[in-house]
Parts: structure tokens; sequence; C-alpha cells
């Protein structure tokens, strides 16, 4: 009796304390709020029902009645505060709620009744063992009543709170499900197992973490509390090992009642065994450092307001003046407030080379060839590596060699991988700083989440940068086709003259016609040559008068039949444009006419004068070209109907230009029946 005696009144002395520690935690942080004060109402009769129990276990006189009605009070208070946290409707639900909750408030008001009048009858004339039946049953329904309740509450939580309320449910569910048990237990035996009353206060105990970490979960409560992580951990170590001794015991004592003759020696192997293991278990850093990790993630608030750190994190990344490659820098390292590191990137070799710095300088002998060690153990983990944990304990970096150069750097601290689709785009080196000594799980996990986000931004820096090679390219190539197709022309011209000159040679007019040729030949391939240099074409913009331009082209094409005609234009009709580029337009659209038609056909030039533009209208009685010719063929570059002889980029440059100027080239055909070219643009008539 004596052992059981001290054990009673220790575990109710633990559950007492426990409680009696939690009512002033929650006093402390309590934000004046009716749910608050039910919760706080809850505990203190926890404390103080374990306080009276406890006396009654180290021998002080007190009656069994106010035993009974202490507990009263602690299984009603937590009822109530459980009714007052079922979540709040709206609408018609609204109604039902109130209806459970004056229903569920009548019944519980109904069994406090019922075992103030078994507790008054209890000194009657009445059979005891009746009246003791009452006060069972009472007790059952009013863990049944929990119970319930507590399936209410999560029942009607929703998704986005349910974290929290969790470990309430499951703290004072723990309660409820033991009172039934114990009660229900009594009332089959007609007398309470002593074992299961002695080892009630400390199953009340287990509620105690479990309902502050619900606490600190839930803002609902009004109650600002701050659960301390060490604490708990070693509270939950402590708590686990009993558990697990217990499983051990339970299991040992089964070994004992089967096993006849040896049942007692393999009981006591067993439990040393069993000892053994969990002093193992108790002192493995591994499994230790896990529980943390694992009671970190689940139980506590987070170290970081990650949505404070995303917006700060995407800040940094978004700022104008710094180069991206620094900025990413400079945002990985204010996550961890270092105060500098430097960004490698995969190069398109596929070799990693460094492509910024910011407060670091640079390493001596480096070389990439020796990151490939880096670079795969990154890829296939995905970790931030700490580089002193590397050189102290290379035990938890299996298979990663490290050049010595990069280990050997002053002050270095991390390497965060920049991780993008799946591979490795680069990664960030961090300098040590003095305000954070070693990184935790949190830290880890925000730094690795953070190092994905600033691979996007180096993917879309990269992209971009090869986007300004290829468009720098493809200017180019272009001026260079454009040059080349003007180079033809010339070419033709001059090729013309070769093939006539044994034939007229001896005409004064001819050799006018090749001086005149050969030096419009040289003025071109000069302003050819001034592009070539500048890199840009068409650029000396002036004021051109319409109809000196045509009126050149025109006798320029006079040789060739069908000879074109133009009509009448007005010489005060002005456009702003390189001379020489719309002399080529005009030029080129005239020719691409004649050859379209045959000698006995039309090539018509007119001017019309429209409001804020001018249209020169190139008709033609030619073959024409279909819908599908003009739309899919006629301006795409490269295309060309001429066979060898032609590059398909004049009708393409020509509307280029045109466009550049404000104004753009129509097109209107029917096959057989000729082609009309309509060129608009913005004009200015002379003063």
């Amino acid at each position: 009796g004596g052992l059981f005696l001290d054990i009673g009144f220790a575990s109710y002395a633990v559950a007492c304390v426990g409680y009696s520690v939690l009512v002033v935690l929650l006093l402390f942080s309590w934000r004046g709020k009716s749910l608050g004060i039910a919760l706080i109402a809850g505990s203190f009769c926890s404390a103080l029902w374990a306080g009276v129990v406890a006396g009654v276990e180290l021998g002080v006189a007190i009656s069994f009645e106010v035993m009974q009605l202490a507990e009263l009070a602690r299984s009603l208070s937590w009822c109530l505060f459980l009714l007052a946290a079922v979540e709040r409707k709206s609408g018609s639900r609204a109604r039902q709620s109130s209806l459970f909750k004056a229903a569920f408030g009548v019944a519980l008001l109904l069994l406090g009744v019922a075992l103030l009048f078994a507790l008054s009858i209890f000194d009657a004339n009445l059979e005891v063992a009746l009246v003791k039946e009452i006060v069972l049953i009472v007790w059952v329904a009013i863990a049944i009543a929990g119970m319930a309740l507590i399936e209410q509450v999560f029942r009607n939580t929703n998704e986005n709170q349910r974290w929290a309320v969790k470990f309430l449910c499951l703290g004072l569910g723990v309660v409820f499900a033991y009172d039934f048990f114990m009660y229900a237990d009594a009332l089959l035996f007609k007398q309470i197992n002593l074992r299961f009353w002695e080892a009630r206060g400390f199953v009340n105990s287990l509620a105690i973490p479990l309902i502050a970490v619900a606490v600190a979960r839930n803002p609902k409560y009004e109650i600002d509390i701050h659960v301390s992580r060490k604490v708990v951990f070693h509270t939950a170590t402590i708590m686990g090992a009993g558990v697990y001794l217990l499983s051990m015991a339970l299991v040992g004592y089964l070994i004992r009642y089967y096993g006849a003759t040896w049942g007692g020696v393999l009981q006591i192997v067993f439990l040393v065994g069993a000892g053994v293991l969990l002093l193992g278990l108790l002192f493995s850093d591994k499994i230790r450092a896990k529980t943390r990790v694992l009671l970190s993630k689940h139980f506590y608030s987070y170290k970081y307001d990650y949505r404070e750190e995303w917006q700060k994190f995407t800040h940094h990344l978004a700022e104008s003046g710094d180069s991206v490659p620094e900025r990413l820098i400079r945002s990985l390292a204010t996550l961890t407030s270092s105060p500098g590191g430097m960004l490698w990137e995969r190069a398109e070799s596929g070799r990693f080379v460094l492509l910024d710095r910011w407060h670091m300088p640079a390493p001596e002998g480096a070389d990439s060839s020796s990151l490939e060690s880096l670079v795969a153990f990154i890829e296939s983990t995905h970790w931030v590596i700490d580089i002193d944990e590397y050189l102290h304990q290379p035990e938890k970096y299996q298979g990663l060699q490290m050049p010595q150069w990069l280990t050997g750097m002053p002050n270095v601290w991390l390497i965060v991988p920049l991780m993008y689709t799946g591979r490795c785009l680069g990664f960030v080196v961090l300098k040590h700083t003095e305000l954070q000594a070693e990184l935790n799980w949190e830290d880890r996990d925000l730094l690795k989440v953070a190092g994905q986000q600033a691979a996007s931004y180096l993917a879309q820096y990269q992209a971009d940068r090869a986007l300004v090679q290829s468009q720098q390219f493809e200017a180019f190539n272009r001026l260079s086709a454009y040059i080349v197709h003007d180079l033809k022309n010339i070419l033709a011209q001059q090729s013309l003259i070769v093939s006539n000159a044994e034939k007229h040679k001896h005409k004064p007019e001819f050799v006018d016609d090749v001086i005149a040729t050969v030096r419009n030949s040289v003025g071109r391939m000069t302003n050819l040559m001034r592009q070539m240099r500048s890199g840009e074409r068409g650029s000396d913009v002036k004021p051109v008068p319409l109809a000196e331009v045509l009126s050149e082209i025109v006798e320029r094409r006079a040789n060739k039949l069908p000879c074109p005609e133009l009509a009448p234009v007005s010489a005060d009709i002005v456009v702003e444009a390189d001379r020489d580029q719309l002399a080529t337009v005009f030029g080129h659209i005239i020719q691409n006419a004649q050859e379209a038609t045959s000698k006995e056909g039309n090539v018509h030039i007119s001017v019309e004068v429209d409001s804020g533009s001018v249209r020169v209208v190139v008709a033609d009685t030619g073959a024409g070209m279909d819908d599908h010719f003009i739309r899919e063929r006629l301006f795409k570059p490269f295309d060309s109907t001429k066979g060898l002889t032609g590059m398909g980029v004049g009708a393409f440059e020509s509307r280029e230009y045109i466009r550049s100027l404000g104004g753009d080239i129509l097109v209107t055909s029917e096959p057989g029946e000729g082609s009309q070219f309509t060129i608009v643009l913005p004009y200015n008539r002379l003063p």
C-alpha cells in the first residue's frame, strides 16, 4: 500500500504542478477574450482537482464529496470550453449550432445535478452499491460527452485551423478517453482499479504540452503564448521514454505470464535488452537531431515570418541599379546576414565560371574542372553545404570532394545551390557572418527554396543575354543580306555595260551612258561601305522631293521594256527619308513590275495625295499573283521566284524600310490581270 500511496501522490502532484504552471503561463499571455478565460478556467480546475486528489493520497482529511466536486468542476469546465470553441456558423447553420450548444449545455447541467444528487444521498439509507453505480454512470456519461464535444470541435474546424486544433483535441481526448476507460472498467468490475487510479495523474499531465502547443498555434484563443522548444523537446523525450518503458514492461509481463518456467528469466533478459536499446536511441545524435527537426516542423511556430521574408527577398531580386548577378548574391546573403558572396554559373560549355562577386575576393588558383564532384553532389542531394561542417564532419557529406582552393578561402561559409528544372544552373558561395553561428533545418529550407527562385532569375538573365547576342548577329546578318542584294543590282548594271561594250563602244552616247552608270555605281558602293562601317542602313533622313526621285528612277529604267510611264507629279510633295534607300525601294518595285510584264504591256506610276499621306501607285498589266502568294511568299525573306539569281530580300527590305518611315506597302493583284503596288508615305508639302 505504501508504494502505491507514494506513486499516487507523485502522479497527482505532477499534474497539479503542471496545470498550475500552465495557468500562470496563460494568465500572463491572456488578451482579455472570453474563450481565453474558459481555457484558463479549465486549466485552473484541473490543477485544483489534481491538488485535492494528491492531498487525499497523502492522507489529508478531505471528504469523498469534495474530491468528487473538484473532479466535476474539472470535467465540466473543459466541456464548457470545448462547447465555446465549436466554430460559429452562418445562416441556418448558426441556428443549428446554437441549438446544439444549448442542448449540450442542458445535458451537462443535468449530469452535474445527477452527480450532486447522488452525492447528497450517499450517506442515506439507500443501498450504497446503487449510489456508487449512479456515480460511475454519471462519470462515464460525462467522459462520453467530453469526447463527443472534442469530435464536434475537430469536425467543425476549417481546414486551415485543423493543424492547430488537432493538438488540443489530442490532449483533452487523452483525458476524457482515460476517464471513460477507467470508469467503464469500474462499472464492469464494481470497483475502481487502483493502478488505473494511480496512473491517472500522469495521464492527465500528458495533455499539458499539447494544450500549450495548440494555444501557441491558434490565435483564436487570444492568448499569446510561446512554447520553449528545448523544454518541450526534453518533455517529449521523457514522455516517449516512459511510453516505451511501459510498452516494454507490458511485453515483459506477457512473456512471464505465458513463459512458464523460463518466463521470469526471459522477462529479465528482455527488459534489460529493451533498456539498452532505449539508451542507445536516446544517445544517438542522428536520431536526436531528426527528432528535433520533426518536433520543430510540426509542433512550434516557425522562426521566420515567411510572407515577410519572401517579400523582402523578391524585392531585393527586383531592384534596379545593380546587375542581376549581384542582386542574386545580395538577396541570398541578406537571408543569413552574410556580408558578401560570389556567384558561379554553368556556361554553355557545361563548365562553371565565376560570374560575379559582392564584397568577396576572387579565389586564387580556381580551377573549374575541380568542381565536378561538388556539382554532382548538389544535383543528387539539393543540399545547402556548410563548409565548416564539411571540414569537421565529412561523413555527413559522403562522396563529396571539395577543391582546396574553395574550402581554403578566408571566411567561406555556405554554398547555396541554384537548382532549375532539376539541374544545377549555378551556386552562390556566402561569407561567414558574426550574427548567425549555425544553421538549423528552417534556415536550410529557406535558403534552398530561395535558391530555386534565384535560379529562375539567373535562367532569365542567361536567356536575355543570349537573346541580345542573337539580335546583334541577326542585325548584322540582315544588313549583310541587304548589302549583298544591292551589290547584286550594281553587278547587274556593270554586267549590262560589259555585254554591250563590243557593240556600242564607238558610240559617244554609249560612252556617256557608261560614265553615268559607273558614277552611279561608285556612289552606291561608297554608300554601302559607309553603311557597313556604321552598322546602320538608311539613317541619313532628309526632306526628299518625291517628283525628282521618281523621275530619276523612271529614266534609269527606261532602257528596258516595257518602258515605265510616270504621270505628272507636283514638285512641292516632300517626304522625310534617306534618298538612296527610298530610290532603292521605288527601283525594286518598278523593276519587278517590268520583269513580270511582257514587252507589249504597260507599267504605270502615279502619285495620289491623301490627307496626311501620299500614295505612289505602281500598276502593271503583267502575270499577277494570287492571294496565297501575296500572303505567304511575297514579303517573306530569302524566298525568291528568280531561282539562283534572286536573293528574296528586295520586297521584304522595301516594306520594312517604308514601315520604318511610318508608311506601308499595299498590294492588290489578280492572276493574268496584273498587279498594283501602293507605297503609302507620310509627307510634307514644300512652303
